[in-house]
């Protein structure tokens, strides 16, 4: 999609000199930059790819792996 946008001066340089020096076109730079800054800022996407995972390997420890965190805690910590 072809859109137009406006940017500082000093980004639009920066960004010319960056995609000359990553030999990218100027479309392929602000693509990847949008792309990435979208990636980031998404909250709801680590919390479904983190779903994906539990959802095929499940979360349950290992029954060896509890019993060695129980017997780790003091009997007299707090919680």
């Amino acid at each position: 999609m072809k859109t137009a946008v406006s940017i500082p001066d000093r980004i639009f340089e920066a960004g010319e000199r960056t995609a000359a020096a990553l030999g990218l076109s100027r479309s392929a730079l602000y693509a990847r930059a949008v792309g990435e800054f979208v990636d980031r800022h998404d909250s709801g996407r680590v919390t479904g790819l983190l779903d994906a995972v539990y959802a095929e390997r499940g979360s349950a420890l290992d029954p060896q792996v509890a019993a060695m965190q129980f017997l780790s805690l003091g009997a007299d910590d707090e919680w």
